[in-house]
């Protein structure tokens, strides 16, 4: 309870967070808007592969020019206002920033831009949660190694989740079940960049606004972002991911606790300690009562009578039982909130929420049958959808991560609904921050493989 008192600390004595952000998209441009009336935090540089576009997104969000009409990073820093530049790599690198936001939505260049900061001694507030359910568990450990603080977003739902399954276990309580909730129907698995505006339901007012991207709001509606971001909170948590992909149950949130239970209570789940994500809608499209389309929860167990009766007693929603209950929390600010990560890390040197082992996995899957020879365009494209798996059947099964679905071409041919493979793939002629993703993506493989064997081998 004490974030906005060390802010002010740290504004009192003329020494603000320094703050680089990369990608002023969507994400980007919401924490900009709050940046402004942030005490105790100074946005030093923003690098953007187009600097108008930077430019745009911060008068559109209230920026005044002068504000951000520094001449270079160090002119930032010593005036208080904001260089632009397109070169993420010099700002990464340059003296005076203590925290790097990566909002790129890009894995190969998130991967790049921690590496980058960790070398520099810079903590790393990851948006770019692609990057994170492709890497995550590697990066965190380089950045402890670094002594640097790796941190998932707050303001969008894998830190939301992360915490709220953290207050759970602190309080004592054994966690059912922890996720979000979305708009889900079965057919959106084959929805495209074309279709999409229809299943999401913007205005063509907002779809004209430039700021949304066709194809990155189709990688929330095709069911990729869920797998993404489930798999993120899976490897923060140590919940484990559903055996064969998320289910999407249609739930409200009067009966989180009486549909995310075990199966031998009751339940959709194959046992205790999943993540899944919920359906607003019902599976004949009417909406459900009271849903959670927004919004994250957490499932959790009163371990004794007594606990359950305290339940009752202080007006908790429970299952037919009384044994199992939820908290939830309706709405997530995404970009508005990432102000709390960016003053954690530097402040406290606390993450938001980090991968703490290699427990899911995000993997490529058909959207309809794929020629050899065609070429993946990756996360919410027209040729494959994100599932959460376990990591040990992504392991076994050899599958390609969603996050590196995108440029590589088909060897074979996939049927549509089947988990695209490695060996599906040409992956020789990757190159730049591309061929660098897989090396690092295969060696966190190979880690995986020796520890488990190791443990294996103990048992």
């Amino acid at each position: 309870m004490n974030l906005y008192a060390l802010l002010n600390k740290r504004a009192a004595a003329g020494k603000p967070v320094r703050v680089g952000l990369i990608g002023a998209g969507k994400f980007g441009s919401m924490f900009l808007a709050q940046a402004l009336t942030t005490p105790g935090m100074h946005i030093a540089a923003i690098a953007d592969l187009k600097r108008d576009r930077a430019a745009a997104s911060l008068t559109r969000v209230g920026w005044k020019p002068e504000q951000f009409a520094a001449s270079s990073l160090a002119d930032a820093v010593a005036r208080g206002t904001t260089w632009l530049t397109e070169d993420s790599m010099t700002m990464i690198a340059g003296d005076g920033i203590e925290v790097i936001i990566d909002a790129t939505g890009s894995p190969p260049a998130g991967i790049a831009h921690a590496r980058a900061a960790f070398a520099s001694g810079k903590h790393v507030v990851m948006v770019n949660v692609e990057a994170d359910a492709l890497v995550g568990p590697m990066l965190a450990r380089e950045a402890e190694k670094a002594g640097v603080v790796y941190s998932l977003a707050y303001g969008d739902q894998p830190a939301l989740i992360a915490e709220m399954v953290d207050w759970a276990r602190a309080s004592g309580f054994e966690v059912t079940a922890a996720g979000k909730g979305t708009k889900y129907l079965p057919i959106y698995h084959g929805s495209t960049p074309e279709s999409v505006w229809q299943h999401y339901g913007f205005s063509r007012e907002q779809v004209a606004s430039g700021e949304l991207n066709a194809q990155m709001f189709n990688s929330f509606i095709d069911g990729t972002k869920s797998a993404i971001e489930m798999t993120a909170v899976a490897n923060a948590t140590g919940l484990s991911a559903p055996s064969d992909g998320l289910l999407f149950p249609p739930c409200g949130v009067d009966d989180l606790a009486h549909v995310l239970r075990p199966k031998s209570h009751g339940g959709v789940l194959e046992g205790k300690g999943k993540v899944e994500v919920i359906s607003s809608l019902e599976r004949d499209g009417r909406p459900v009562f009271r849903d959670l389309r927004w919004g994250v929860y957490v499932v959790f167990e009163g371990a004794t009578g007594y606990v359950r009766d305290c339940f009752k007693q202080y007006g908790l929603v429970t299952d037919g039982t009384g044994r199992y209950t939820a908290m939830y929390k309706p709405y997530h600010l995404i970009g508005l909130e990432l102000g709390i990560s960016v003053a954690s890390a530097a402040l406290r040197r606390e993450p938001t929420g980090v991968a703490t082992g290699f427990r899911a996995d995000a993997v490529a899957t058909a959207k309809r049958d794929l020629a050899a020879g065609e070429v993946l365009d990756g996360e919410g494209g027209y040729t494959v959808w994100g599932k959460c798996l376990p990591a040990e059947r992504s392991l076994s099964e050899g599958a390609l991560p969603i996050g590196l679905a995108h440029g590589l071409k088909l060897k074979r041919a996939v049927k549509a609904g089947s988990v695209v493979g490695w060996a599906d793939v040409a992956t020789e002629n990757a190159s730049g921050l591309m061929a660098e993703a897989i090396r690092a993506r295969r060696q966190m493989e190979e880690t995986a493989r020796t520890e488990r064997g190791t443990a294996r081998a103990a048992q």
